[in-house]
């Protein structure tokens, strides 16, 4: 990736993690990422793939935030899934967990290619989380499914306001 590309996508990253999907038309994306529409479209074949690329440069940076030396260390899956839940809700890492939802409902909604980006995403974070769990090797598979349904989970009861029912968990 050339470095006029990586930084496009930074841009583009943080465009839509404050604006959101929604707002992620060429037009707008190309202004905060300082260029035209037609330079975009130059680094990307189409607003599909520009779109995948985007989401999946948020998702290696969110990885990075949760490689950081020191953030995790081995755990069980309750732990690890409270771990998560701690950093995901923060308030410099919520806006990916809210660009997440957007793409599962997304995708949820017939998007097929949000469909496709957020279950590469969804098996990239059952990966990492697998590597992450203090677990018997036969199960972790089942370990990293439960803590991605986990983490989910708590992710949407507090973007619906049961804080409380988060809670109760703990």
């Amino acid at each position: 990736m050339t470095d006029k590309r990586t930084v496009l996508l930074d841009k583009l990253v943080d465009y839509v993690l404050t604006k959101g999907l929604g707002a992620a038309s060429l037009r707008p994306m190309a202004k905060a990422a300082g260029t035209s529409d037609r330079m975009l479209l130059y680094y990307f074949k189409d607003k599909d793939a520009l779109i995948a690329e985007v989401l999946q440069h948020g998702a290696a940076r969110l990885m990075e935030v949760f490689s950081a030396p020191g953030e995790l260390e081995k755990l069980p899956r309750e732990a690890l899934a409270q771990k998560l839940y701690g950093l995901m809700t923060s308030p410099d890492v919520w806006p990916y967990a809210r660009l997440w939802l957007e793409i599962a409902a997304g995708a949820a909604g017939g998007d097929d290619t949000l469909r496709e980006i957020g279950g590469a995403i969804g098996r990239g974070f059952m990966e990492w989380g697998g590597a992450q769990l203090d677990c018997a090797e036969a199960g972790r598979t089942a370990e990293a499914a439960r803590l991605l349904v986990t983490v989910e989970g708590m992710i949407l009861l507090k973007s619906l306001g049961l804080e409380d029912v988060n809670a109760a968990l703990r």
